[in-house]
């Protein structure tokens, strides 16, 4: 902003030391040059805060917040809530830093905290009158977090929980809107207002018997209820690091939802100001105040400085850039390994919000491959992916469909899933069992649209010692879904193709006795016995083994209604 590279011509010093701008514009060129200047102020302006708010975080909040101070954002407090909403829509996940953001400056410039909810307020009603779930949900989060950091008052969230909760025409949304709204400042309050939010839980608890809620509603509901009693531990109202207000200092607007918000587009736009220079030398006087600074201003002390020490300077400053360059390349030769995996958890959550707040398929997964995926963390994605589906209630083919089509954009998305596939199976001891239902159907869909290779069988030997109850509650959801998407008849061709039977000699082994009558009792109990053909043993095993697993395969594959060309060649195995 300071800067005069890009003066107009003519002009060789900053406008505000020649006397056309001290004593105000007395020709139509002078006017001129000092609305191109400001212009080009603007710009400044507009460039700097927009730099500062998408690189925020949670570790470096408070040098943004000096830096953010630096900039005239009472001129350009209508570029400031612009870039502040606009880089919370994008990056949802940082809600809470920006809300921290907000309340440092709200406890500064309290105008400037009303503009911002004032807009959110006119974003909120305008999305959910429109139906657009995705900006609707970040902009009632941001809100949420105005709460809690006291920027806001709870009345405006009362109110707000009044209308979701309220509206019967589109109850399955506005009710999960409402809830992540509740998730996000349900801790505070519990503490403002414990017999408002006591309300609210009774109203819900109405809304279980209510027959237009769909079941996944209904589950969050429920969820919902499970952290209430965990006394919203999951969700804290200030994360730490982000209390950065003194009580004493902050200041709380209330500003309903039924009063007119006047958003003030016209202060994202440029207009010249007349009184330029005096309102910035007020606003460098109110900037010395808040960051206590007492040297003047770095521009101010280098103009009135000689030429001789402008040399001196020079010269000090080329030896200074030369260290500089020095400790630069010393500091690349440095390998810094983080530890903490920060860059990785965040990447998960932001995976994470991505596939939750998604409703197309195709939209979704380019979202999700235009992210700057190191390589070598594509399997990342996957397992996010199917964490995601195995959470859920009930199975979504959302979550197949999503994988089909990272895989057809994306090859090396085929080889990261068949390695989730083996890995999943691994740990299926430690998983629910309505888990590794959404797990096997997810899996089956994989197989059945030949998305991934048979070849992940081989990691599977279903003996009684190497499996366990769950892994074949697993198998058996498994083979279910393979069974309803080819029939008996082309599955058993499938899992006989000479190219393919190695990878399966662990679902029907036929190294012992013991081993093979195991799975074909398996195949028995769960109703597929028709592919107990393929555990039959050689004509090599014993005869005693032959005719107690023939008896078996043929009463089976009857009751399976197989032809009688497979009864006979289970008979003469």
């Amino acid at each position: 902003m300071r800067s005069w590279a890009e003066s107009p011509p003519g002009i060789s010093a900053r406008p505000e030391k020649s006397p056309e701008f001290r004593t105000g514009p007395k020709s139509p060129w002078a006017e001129i040059l000092v609305s191109q200047y400001q212009r080009l102020a603007w710009k400044s302006l507009e460039k700097s805060i927009n730099g500062l708010c998408n690189k925020v975080n949670r570790s470096n909040l408070p040098i943004i917040i000096r830096e953010m101070f630096q900039n005239n954002i009472v001129r350009g407090r209508g570029l400031l809530a612009r870039a502040i909403i606009q880089s919370q829509i994008v990056s949802p996940f940082y809600t809470s830093v920006y809300a921290a953001l907000v309340s440092v400056i709200n406890s500064k410039f309290p105008q400037l905290g009303e503009l911002i909810i004032k807009r959110l307020i006119s974003s909120f009603s305008q999305t959910y009158f429109d139906n657009d779930k995705k900006n609707c949900l970040s902009t009632i989060k941001f809100l949420a977090h105005l709460v809690n950091q006291n920027t806001l008052h709870e009345i405006t969230a009362l109110d707000i929980l009044g209308i979701l909760f309220e509206d019967l025409y589109r109850i399955n949304d506005s009710v999960q809107l409402g809830i992540e709204f509740l998730k996000e400042c349900g801790q505070k309050l519990s503490k403002v207002s414990p017999r408002a939010l006591n309300s609210v839980f009774s109203t819900l608890r109405d809304l279980l018997h209510n027959s237009s809620l769909d079941q996944h509603t209904k589950s969050m509901i429920e969820v919902l209820f499970t952290v209430q009693q965990d006394q919203f531990k999951a969700y804290p109202s200030i994360p730490t690091g982000l209390d950065l207000v003194n009580e004493n200092d902050q200041y709380t607007h209330m500003t309903p939802l039924d009063d007119e918000c006047e958003v003030e587009p016209m202060l994202d736009v440029f207009t010249f100001d007349e009184h330029y220079e005096k309102n910035e030398r007020k606003y460098k006087q109110i900037r010395k105040t808040i960051l206590n600074e007492t040297s003047d201003d770095k521009y101010e002390s280098s103009e009135n400085s000689s030429s001789s020490d402008n040399e001196d300077d020079q010269k000090k400053n080329d030896v200074n850039e030369e260290q500089t360059f020095d400790d630069e390349e010393k500091e690349k030769k440095e390998i810094i390994i983080d530890q903490t995996e920060t860059n990785l958890v965040t990447l998960r959550e932001t995976i994470c919000l991505t596939i939750e707040l998604s409703v197309d398929v195709k939209k979704c997964a380019h979202e999700l491959l235009q992210m700057n995926v190191h390589p070598g963390l594509e399997i990342e994605v996957c397992q996010m992916i199917l964490d995601t589906c195995a959470q859920k209630p009930e199975y979504e083919c959302f979550f197949g469909l999503l994988s089909e089509h990272c895989c057809s954009l994306r090859k090396e998305y085929i080889k990261s899933f068949e390695k989730v596939f083996r890995d999943q199976y691994k740990i299926a001891h430690r998983l629910e069992s309505f888990q590794l239902r959404n797990i096997a159907k997810f899996f089956g869909h994989l197989l059945c649209m030949d998305v991934i290779s048979w070849k992940v069988f081989d990691c599977i030997r279903l003996t009684k010692k190497e499996t366990t109850s769950l892994s074949r509650f697993f198998l058996k959801n498994l083979l279910f879904e393979l069974f309803k998407c080819f029939g008996l008849i082309k599955l058993i061709r499938r899992l006989n193709e000479p190219t393919l039977t190695v990878y399966f000699e662990g679902l029907f082994p036929r190294d012992t006795k013991k081993n093979t009558d195991f799975a074909i009792n398996f195949y028995t109990s769960i109703g597929l016995g028709g592919l107990a053909v393929i555990s039959s043993p050689s004509p090599h095993t014993s005869s005693s083994s032959s005719t107690s697993s023939s008896s078996i395969h043929s009463n089976n594959l009857v009751s399976t209604g197989d032809q009688a060309p497979h009864s006979s060649s289970g008979n003469s195995g």
